[in-house]
């Protein structure tokens, strides 16, 4: 276990690389999911080259926000009594990046709420947004199952 002050992402081409390695001459598609701790131009390089279609969440920024600012204005009416959901797709280039890459938003307009939820994913996928965002939220699939295992078992070690 690493120290609790340490960044999620340390020593991730330590954890990444194995894995790589194990899987380079498989004839496989390859997928990475990653939260915003593994948002880093280095990363997204080290997996494009190797092949991998990646979907990795972005930490929101001004840019980015601008980018998709028309559907960030409250739409006009008497709001429903469920969520709305927009997404959008463009291109974007950080300041530390080699290149323009694709970017998808979903924007969630939920009742009650006065600022809508807004995420962002990096993505190298050809899907529509909305398949692109769905392919991402798959990657804590395995921590609710941990979760449930917790809480409705009362698992209390996870050795393996």
């Amino acid at each position: 276990l690493r120290p609790g002050n340490v960044h999620s992402a340390d020593g991730w081409r330590d954890v990444l690389e194995p894995v790589v390695e194990c899987y380079r001459e498989r004839n496989l598609r390859r997928y990475f999911r990653g939260d915003a701790a593994f948002a880093a131009p280095d990363i997204y390089e080290f997996l494009e080259a190797e092949g991998f279609l990646c979907a990795i969440r972005l930490p929101k920024n001004q840019v980015l926000q601008e980018s998709i600012a028309h559907l960030l204005t409250r739409p006009i009416g008497r709001p429903p009594n469920h969520v709305r959901r927009y997404y959008a797709s463009f291109s974007y280039q950080a300041g530390s990046w080699n290149k323009k890459r694709r970017v998808v938003a979903k924007v969630e307009w939920y009742p009650g709420e006065l600022v809508p939820r807004v995420g962002f994913i990096v993505t190298n996928l050809s899907r529509p947004a909305e398949q692109v965002v769905a392919f991402y939220n798959q990657r804590g699939k395995a921590e609710q199952h941990i979760k449930e295992g917790k809480n409705a078992v009362t698992w209390t070690r996870l050795s393996c």
